[in-house]
């Protein structure tokens, strides 16, 4: 057995999918599936208040940056006090969870132990299995990581076959509101397995900013808001800004209804198996008389 620290949401959620559960001794302030983990020990913190509209919050994100500084940090002692054998987590994104280089400088404050650090750097879907993989070699279980990736190719392949011969619409997938921010990394990929074309953000490359005016040229089919770290709530909250401006309601996704909000905590923007759930949802929004999940309601919702 291992102790094992998970230091990012989606990592928690690959350890527990191999069947490590039971060995999770510690977790970040945002791991939170499954439900259960938010009993164990939280090792993480953030640097500034996580409250507030999306333009604060991206405010104070890049106030911190602007130092030089990470926007989390590590509890060194609640670290050495858990004991790890290994510790996971990412060096991906300095804004979604953790950096490697806080965790490897509270590592090295330590004098009686020296875990091993698996750090995660997943761009594209195929980098996200092949974290899988990285983690479950890691706890001495590749055979389990082969059969859990196995598992989820074969229901990504799944959709995707069903999708492919079904209408292509063009999507505009937001992952922040304010300012906006179009959606990257693996989403071109998860919409072009759903069978639709997105319109901005490059497979395997970070999420880029986007203009209003951007939106407004492209006049997506459907609009997809998904903003990092917000549950279905706090995106509804959210919309107001962008309902306020006076060519909004001239987009053709939102004249036929066509605008989605999606649970951008639980999916969409972890890493990890869920990934596949996000594909589900994705489908189920742009090919209703194709697809029925039963994620309707609390992984995604329309825009009355």
């Amino acid at each position: 057995m291992s102790r094992i620290v998970s230091l990012i949401p989606s990592a928690t959620e690959i350890v527990c999918a191999l069947g490590f559960a039971q060995d999770l001794v510690g977790r970040s302030h945002e791991c939170d599936f499954p439900e259960w983990v938010r009993g164990i020990p939280a090792c993480t913190s953030p640097k500034f208040a996580i409250d507030g509209t999306s333009y604060e919050i991206d405010q104070r994100v890049k106030a911190v940056l602007a130092e030089g500084l990470s926007v989390y940090r590590v509890d060194a002692e609640a670290l050495r006090a858990l004991a790890p054998d290994v510790i996971v987590t990412q060096s991906q994104c300095e804004v979604c969870a953790v950096s490697l280089r806080d965790v490897e400088q509270a590592v090295c404050e330590w004098i009686d132990s020296r875990p091993q650090i698996v750090s995660l750097e997943p761009s594209a879907l195929d980098d996200v299995l092949c974290d899988i993989a990285t983690v479950a070699a890691a706890l001495g279980a590749a055979g389990r990581g082969e059969a859990l990736v196995a598992k989820l190719r074969a229901r990504i392949a799944a959709i995707a076959a069903r999708a492919q011969r079904l209408e292509r619409p063009t999507v505009a997938v937001v992952e922040w509101i304010d300012p906006l921010m179009a959606a990257g990394n693996w989403m071109p990929e998860l919409l072009d397995l759903a069978g639709a074309t997105s319109l901005f953000g490059e497979a395997g490359e970070h999420s880029p900013w986007m203009s209003f005016e951007d939106l407004v040229a492209s006049d997506p089919d459907w609009i997809l808001v998904i903003p990092c770290g917000f549950h279905l709530a706090r995106t509804r909250s959210e919309m107001a800004s962008l309902d306020a401006r006076p060519q909004w309601r001239r987009l053709r996704a939102v004249r036929h209804r066509r605008v989605a909000l999606g649970d951008g905590n639980q999916f969409f923007n972890r890493p990890g198996p869920r990934l596949v759930e996000s594909l589900e949802i994705l489908a189920e929004i742009l090919h209703p008389g194709e697809f029925d999940f039963g994620h309707r309601g609390h992984g995604w919702q329309l825009v009355d």
